[in-house]
């Protein structure tokens, strides 16, 4: 008689159990592809950063209108097919920093700008950082919950090698 309430025993862990081990196996796949959806980002940011400071002749004043900017960003944004790499993703955005020239410890500023017209180019910055503006949202699904945002900011500064 032991055996029998021992087997009913057994019978009702396993099914209280199981659906705790399922909600493991659920979240963790969902913060591997959290985590690979972080990196795949990170990538194609510091993939359009390292092909923007490698540039010559870029309008910084204008960036918005500069094809070889936009060219180098589109580049990393989309795979040789001219698939986009992520879903939904689909704009970067490039700002310039230079060194703060009354702060000696290297501060960064944005470039100033302010001096653009029509016939010069603005001055060579020192730093370009790509981002994605607003950042990148993911939905986490893991069952009986309500999809949890979860929003990615990646971005990268890098030292610019070009000549504007």
């Amino acid at each position: 008689m032991t055996a029998r309430r021992a087997s009913g025993n057994v019978a009702l862990e396993t099914a209280l159990f199981i659906p705790i081990l399922l909600l493991l196996i659920v979240g963790t796949v969902q913060i591997g592809k959290l985590a690979y959806l972080d990196y795949t980002l990170r990538k194609i940011v510091y993939a359009a950063a390292r092909q923007v400071a490698v540039q010559q002749s870029i309008n910084f004043c204008d960036v918005a209108d500069d094809q070889t900017a936009q060219t180098a960003l589109n580049f990393a944004l989309n795979d040789t097919t001219g698939t986009p790499i992520v879903a939904n993703l689909t704009a970067l955005q490039l700002t310039t920093q230079c060194t703060d020239p009354n702060n000696l410890g290297g501060a960064m500023i944005p470039c100033d700008t302010s001096n653009c017209d029509s016939l010069t180019v603005a001055g060579r910055p020192d730093f370009v950082t790509v981002s994605i503006p607003n950042g990148y949202v993911v939905n986490v699904l893991i069952p009986f919950l309500s999809p949890i945002p979860i929003t990615l900011n990646p971005s990268v500064t890098v030292p610019f090698g070009g000549v504007s």
